[in-house]
């Protein structure tokens, strides 16, 4: 029998395993986990755990020796989390976990139970917390939707930091855009982390730079934004049933220039005058620009949500048209290996993928927190410096 000698990692609100993945392949080098299954590092994922099967299944599909346990977590004790992960209290390097973001999405702001943050959801904080308190981790990584550090949920966010303190965790945070970090996607998510030993946390330097949705100055010293033209060469995909935007606005869509959205279709741009300026979500009828990252990936997009690919396609009467993403593109967005695998129609997997930490912005962030703890050794100057920083 071989003993695997891999620090044990708990997985909380699993999905498809983006933060997972990240753990198993830390110490692969950058862009490497697009490619291979490697994932030779110190850490292994002890158990996963998630209320959703479909996701659970593709988890077990990409991490096969992982014990997952598919069940409301208020309804799991953490008692069972260490007995099916085969590990004792204080025996875990590190619990990772990004609770649903539904609650503090800005996707149905209108709401009024999320206006005033009075989502029943948002008590899914507290289980993370409540699993770091029992099973006393080395370390512990918690990411979320950027809008949970709004003013508007503040008080919830306030709650989570206090309660980790309280624990003597000394959670560390910061809002990462994706694209820093050599994702070809402009998703800004926060991440929270914190050392049972109390050490602050010292979060990655960005490798990459380059314009954003909110920002136009940026550090020219960094490697430039990945972006989705660079991202999708080389990739030979083919047709996806329902993949070509048709229905009522099927033909604006084809219309929208490449980077461009509905405002194409105002009275301000060279389009059609369809729509009034600044009527609708930007993400409407939003095409991707070959010469800039992604707009963030949606979970759960509407039929004229995008981004959508810049190409356009005949339909069946000869009509041209906008199409959806493929999946092949989705996993390059969000730097996900090639060979992953889900369970699942097109739909589920662009909710799991929408609903998943990127690959290399987990790895960043894990790679970090291991070095800082001397899992890990620095390979270049710059991991050198962060080591230095932190200490």
């Amino acid at each position: 029998m071989t003993t695997d000698n891999r620090l044990p990692v708990i997985s909380l609100f699993s999905g498809a395993g983006g933060l997972d993945m990240a753990v198993d392949r830390v110490a692969d080098d950058f862009g490497s986990s697009a490619t291979a299954r490697v994932g030779h590092g110190p850490l292994r994922v002890a158990v996963a755990t998630d209320y959703a099967q479909q996701a659970m299944d593709t988890l077990a599909l990409n991490l096969s020796e992982t014990p997952t346990i598919t069940r409301d977590i208020q309804s799991l004790p953490t008692e069972e989390l260490l007995e099916v992960g085969g590990i004792s209290e204080g025996d875990a390097s590190l619990v990772i976990g990004g609770p649903p973001c539904t609650p503090f999405s800005k996707s149905g702001f209108w709401l009024a139970e999320k206006r005033e943050s009075r989502d029943p959801n948002a008590s899914l904080l507290e289980e993370f917390v409540r699993v770091v308190a029992q099973s006393r981790p080395e370390s512990f990584i918690l990411e979320n939707v950027q809008a949970l550090t709004y003013k508007t949920h503040r008080a919830h966010f306030e709650r989570l930091l206090a309660a980790l303190r309280e624990l003597g965790y000394n959670p560390q945070w910061k809002v990462l855009l994706a694209a820093d970090y050599g994702v070809p996607q402009l998703r800004k998510r926060v991440f929270i982390v914190g050392r049972r030993d109390g050490k602050a946390f010292k979060f990655p330097e960005p490798t990459h730079g380059g314009p954003s949705e909110t920002s136009k100055k940026w550090d020219e010293t960094k490697l430039p934004h990945v972006t989705a033209g660079e991202a999708f060469r080389g990739l030979l995909t083919s047709s996806e049933p329902g993949e070509l935007v048709e229905g009522k606005y099927g033909e604006l869509a084809a219309e929208v220039p490449a980077g461009q959205n509905y405002l194409w279709h105002t009275d301000r741009y060279g389009g059609r005058d369809e729509f009034k300026w600044r009527s609708r979500y930007w993400t409407f009828l939003l095409r991707l620009s070959p010469d800039k990252p992604s707009s963030t990936l949606q979970a759960q997009p509407g039929p004229y949500v995008g981004p959508f690919h810049w190409e356009n396609l005949e339909n069946e009467q000869g009509l041209m048209r906008a199409r959806r993403l493929r999946v092949p593109e989705l996993l390059r967005l969000m730097t996900f290996p090639e060979d992953f695998e889900y369970a699942g129609t097109r739909a589920d997997i662009q909710r799991q993928l929408g609903n998943a930490v990127p690959l290399e912005l987990g790895k960043a962030v894990t790679r970090a927190l291991m070095l800082q703890l001397g899992h890990l050794q620095p390979v270049n100057e710059i991991e050198m410096d962060l080591l230095k920083a932190a200490a």
